[in-house]
Protein backbone atom coordinates (compact mmCIF):
# COMPACT_ATOMS: atom_id res chain seq x y z
CA UNK A 1 0.00 0.00 0.00
CA UNK A 2 0.71 3.40 -0.63
CA UNK A 3 2.36 5.42 2.58
CA UNK A 4 0.77 8.46 2.62
CA UNK A 5 2.71 11.74 4.46
CA UNK A 6 1.71 12.20 7.60
CA UNK A 7 0.57 15.81 8.96
CA UNK A 8 3.00 18.29 10.34
CA UNK A 9 2.55 18.02 14.10
CA UNK A 10 -0.36 15.15 14.53
CA UNK A 11 -0.38 11.28 13.53
CA UNK A 12 -1.77 10.20 10.38
CA UNK A 13 -4.77 8.23 11.50
CA UNK A 14 -6.77 6.96 9.46
CA UNK A 15 -9.62 9.99 10.59
CA UNK A 16 -7.23 12.78 9.55
CA UNK A 17 -8.41 14.89 6.91
CA UNK A 18 -6.13 14.38 3.17
CA UNK A 19 -4.71 17.66 1.62
CA UNK A 20 -4.11 18.07 -2.01
CA UNK A 21 -0.81 17.29 -1.70
CA UNK A 22 -1.91 13.72 -0.42
CA UNK A 23 -4.13 13.55 -3.35
CA UNK A 24 -2.04 14.58 -5.63
CA UNK A 25 0.97 12.28 -4.65
CA UNK A 26 -1.69 8.83 -4.74
CA UNK A 27 -2.96 10.81 -8.21
CA UNK A 28 0.49 10.26 -9.35
CA UNK A 29 0.92 6.66 -8.25
CA UNK A 30 -1.92 5.62 -10.00
CA UNK A 31 -0.88 7.52 -13.45
CA UNK A 32 2.69 5.58 -12.90
CA UNK A 33 0.95 2.33 -12.69
CA UNK A 34 -1.45 2.70 -15.76
CA UNK A 35 1.99 4.00 -17.79
CA UNK A 36 3.64 0.72 -16.34
CA UNK A 37 0.52 -1.50 -17.53
CA UNK A 38 -0.95 -2.46 -14.21
CA UNK A 39 -3.92 -0.10 -14.67
CA UNK A 40 -6.13 0.35 -17.88
CA UNK A 41 -7.26 3.45 -18.75
CA UNK A 42 -10.75 3.13 -17.65
CA UNK A 43 -9.82 2.20 -14.03
CA UNK A 44 -7.50 4.81 -14.33
CA UNK A 45 -10.14 7.27 -14.54
CA UNK A 46 -12.07 4.96 -12.19
CA UNK A 47 -9.64 5.75 -9.74
CA UNK A 48 -8.84 9.17 -10.36
CA UNK A 49 -12.15 9.85 -9.92
CA UNK A 50 -12.30 8.67 -6.27
CA UNK A 51 -8.42 10.51 -5.56
CA UNK A 52 -10.60 13.90 -6.04
CA UNK A 53 -13.35 13.13 -3.86
CA UNK A 54 -11.64 11.72 -1.14
CA UNK A 55 -11.93 14.06 2.03
CA UNK A 56 -9.82 11.42 4.76
CA UNK A 57 -6.88 8.89 4.94
CA UNK A 58 -9.07 6.07 5.01
CA UNK A 59 -10.71 7.52 1.71
CA UNK A 60 -6.85 7.24 -0.23
CA UNK A 61 -5.75 4.08 1.46
CA UNK A 62 -7.19 2.07 -0.44
CA UNK A 63 -7.18 3.39 -3.66
CA UNK A 64 -3.53 2.05 -4.53
CA UNK A 65 -3.65 -1.10 -1.77
CA UNK A 66 -2.86 -3.35 -5.14
CA UNK A 67 0.05 -1.15 -6.32
CA UNK A 68 3.86 -0.63 -5.09
CA UNK A 69 5.01 2.20 -3.45
CA UNK A 70 6.54 4.98 -5.68
CA UNK A 71 10.04 3.91 -6.90
CA UNK A 72 9.43 0.27 -5.92
CA UNK A 73 8.62 -1.22 -9.60
CA UNK A 74 10.35 2.28 -11.77
CA UNK A 75 13.67 2.62 -12.89
CA UNK A 76 14.95 6.13 -12.11
CA UNK A 77 16.19 6.13 -15.72
CA UNK A 78 12.36 6.21 -17.08
CA UNK A 79 10.81 8.05 -14.00
CA UNK A 80 9.77 11.37 -14.84
CA UNK A 81 11.64 14.74 -14.31
CA UNK A 82 11.47 16.15 -10.83
CA UNK A 83 8.97 19.07 -11.30
CA UNK A 84 7.47 17.85 -14.25
CA UNK A 85 4.30 15.93 -14.12
CA UNK A 86 4.33 12.45 -15.44
CA UNK A 87 3.32 12.39 -19.37
CA UNK A 88 4.81 8.83 -20.12
CA UNK A 89 3.21 7.12 -22.87
CA UNK A 90 0.55 4.92 -21.84
CA UNK A 91 0.49 1.51 -23.33
CA UNK A 92 -3.37 0.71 -24.92
CA UNK A 93 -3.86 4.26 -25.31
CA UNK A 94 -5.14 5.51 -28.84
CA UNK A 95 -2.42 7.71 -30.90
CA UNK A 96 -3.11 9.60 -34.00
CA UNK A 97 -0.69 11.53 -36.18
CA UNK A 98 -3.40 13.58 -38.56
CA UNK A 99 -6.64 15.03 -38.06
CA UNK A 100 -8.60 16.05 -41.28
CA UNK A 101 -11.68 17.96 -42.02
CA UNK A 102 -13.04 18.70 -45.20
CA UNK A 103 -16.61 19.83 -44.73
CA UNK A 104 -16.36 18.39 -41.34
CA UNK A 105 -14.61 17.83 -38.05
CA UNK A 106 -12.80 16.09 -36.18
CA UNK A 107 -11.44 15.73 -32.26
CA UNK A 108 -8.32 14.16 -30.37
CA UNK A 109 -8.74 14.23 -27.51
CA UNK A 110 -8.37 12.55 -23.77
CA UNK A 111 -5.73 10.32 -22.83
CA UNK A 112 -4.32 9.95 -26.25
CA UNK A 113 -0.26 9.07 -27.22
CA UNK A 114 0.88 11.93 -29.09
CA UNK A 115 3.77 11.13 -31.53
CA UNK A 116 6.29 13.09 -32.77
CA UNK A 117 4.78 14.78 -35.63
CA UNK A 118 0.78 15.70 -35.43
CA UNK A 119 -0.32 16.93 -38.97
CA UNK A 120 -3.55 18.80 -38.96
CA UNK A 121 -5.82 20.01 -42.45
CA UNK A 122 -9.23 21.63 -42.69
CA UNK A 123 -10.78 22.89 -45.69
CA UNK A 124 -14.87 24.43 -44.83
CA UNK A 125 -13.97 22.42 -41.42
CA UNK A 126 -11.88 22.16 -38.38
CA UNK A 127 -10.73 20.33 -35.71
CA UNK A 128 -10.27 20.42 -32.03
CA UNK A 129 -6.58 19.20 -30.49
CA UNK A 130 -6.75 18.82 -26.53
CA UNK A 131 -3.34 17.99 -25.27
CA UNK A 132 -4.17 18.59 -21.58
CA UNK A 133 -4.86 14.66 -20.93
CA UNK A 134 -2.28 14.15 -23.86
CA UNK A 135 0.93 11.58 -23.02
CA UNK A 136 4.01 12.80 -25.30
CA UNK A 137 6.27 9.81 -26.80
CA UNK A 138 8.75 12.59 -28.07
CA UNK A 139 10.37 15.53 -25.38
CA UNK A 140 8.98 17.76 -28.53
CA UNK A 141 5.98 17.96 -30.59
CA UNK A 142 4.87 19.44 -33.42
CA UNK A 143 1.73 20.24 -35.21
CA UNK A 144 1.42 21.23 -38.26
CA UNK A 145 -2.13 22.71 -39.26
CA UNK A 146 -3.44 24.11 -42.53
CA UNK A 147 -6.48 25.74 -42.26
CA UNK A 148 -8.24 27.03 -45.87
CA UNK A 149 -11.34 28.68 -44.71
CA UNK A 150 -11.29 26.29 -41.99
CA UNK A 151 -10.31 26.55 -38.05
CA UNK A 152 -8.47 24.69 -35.67
CA UNK A 153 -8.63 24.99 -31.55
CA UNK A 154 -5.49 23.91 -30.34
CA UNK A 155 -5.10 23.29 -26.39
CA UNK A 156 -1.97 22.92 -24.30
CA UNK A 157 -1.62 22.11 -21.13
CA UNK A 158 -0.59 25.28 -18.94
CA UNK A 159 2.78 23.84 -17.68
CA UNK A 160 4.31 23.03 -21.08
CA UNK A 161 6.31 24.91 -22.91
CA UNK A 162 4.84 26.25 -26.11
CA UNK A 163 6.10 27.80 -29.26
CA UNK A 164 3.57 29.14 -32.47
CA UNK A 165 4.98 30.24 -35.62
CA UNK A 166 2.25 30.18 -37.73
CA UNK A 167 1.49 31.94 -40.64
CA UNK A 168 -2.42 33.59 -41.40
CA UNK A 169 -3.78 35.99 -44.36
CA UNK A 170 -6.64 37.03 -44.06
CA UNK A 171 -7.20 34.72 -41.11
CA UNK A 172 -5.04 34.37 -37.85
CA UNK A 173 -2.26 32.38 -36.10
CA UNK A 174 -2.83 33.17 -32.24
CA UNK A 175 0.47 33.07 -30.37
CA UNK A 176 -0.37 34.68 -27.45
CA UNK A 177 0.24 30.66 -25.81
CA UNK A 178 3.86 30.55 -26.25
CA UNK A 179 6.56 30.53 -23.77
CA UNK A 180 7.77 28.58 -20.97
CA UNK A 181 6.48 25.57 -19.31
CA UNK A 182 7.87 23.86 -15.97
CA UNK A 183 11.23 22.41 -15.81
CA UNK A 184 11.44 18.64 -17.57
CA UNK A 185 7.98 19.31 -19.69
CA UNK A 186 7.47 18.92 -22.82
CA UNK A 187 7.49 21.19 -25.75
CA UNK A 188 4.92 21.69 -28.13
CA UNK A 189 5.69 23.57 -31.44
CA UNK A 190 2.43 24.66 -33.44
CA UNK A 191 3.24 25.76 -37.20
CA UNK A 192 1.54 26.06 -40.36
CA UNK A 193 -0.50 28.20 -42.36
CA UNK A 194 -4.25 30.05 -42.07
CA UNK A 195 -6.06 31.35 -45.61
CA UNK A 196 -9.39 32.55 -44.46
CA UNK A 197 -9.41 30.83 -41.59
CA UNK A 198 -7.30 30.48 -38.42
CA UNK A 199 -5.76 28.48 -35.68
CA UNK A 200 -6.68 29.39 -31.74
CA UNK A 201 -3.77 27.67 -29.09
CA UNK A 202 -4.93 28.14 -25.72
CA UNK A 203 -3.73 27.25 -22.36
CA UNK A 204 -5.89 25.53 -19.79
CA UNK A 205 -5.54 23.35 -16.81
CA UNK A 206 -6.19 19.87 -16.77
CA UNK A 207 -8.79 17.82 -15.04
CA UNK A 208 -6.72 17.27 -12.39
CA UNK A 209 -5.59 20.54 -11.49
CA UNK A 210 -9.43 21.61 -11.71
CA UNK A 211 -10.39 19.07 -9.17
CA UNK A 212 -7.64 20.40 -6.88
CA UNK A 213 -8.27 24.08 -6.94
CA UNK A 214 -12.16 23.03 -6.14
CA UNK A 215 -11.28 20.86 -3.38
CA UNK A 216 -9.26 23.51 -2.15
CA UNK A 217 -11.95 25.74 -2.39
CA UNK A 218 -14.49 23.60 -0.55
CA UNK A 219 -11.84 22.94 2.09
CA UNK A 220 -11.45 27.04 2.64
CA UNK A 221 -14.98 27.11 2.79
CA UNK A 222 -15.57 24.39 5.22
CA UNK A 223 -12.72 26.35 7.56
CA UNK A 224 -14.81 29.73 7.40
CA UNK A 225 -17.75 27.85 8.35
CA UNK A 226 -16.57 26.52 11.43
Amino acid sequence: MTNLPEPSGASGTPEMRAGDADRERVAQVLRDAAGDGRLTLAELDERLDAVYAAKTYADLAPITRDLPSPGDAVPPSSAPVSGAPDRRPVEGAPSWSTGIGVMSGFRRSGVWNVPRRFRAFAFWGGGKIDLREARFTEPVTTITALALMGGFEIIVPDDVTVHVNGIGIMGGFDQRASGPGVPGAPTVVVRGFAFWGGVGVKRRRTKQQKELAKRQKELERDSGDE
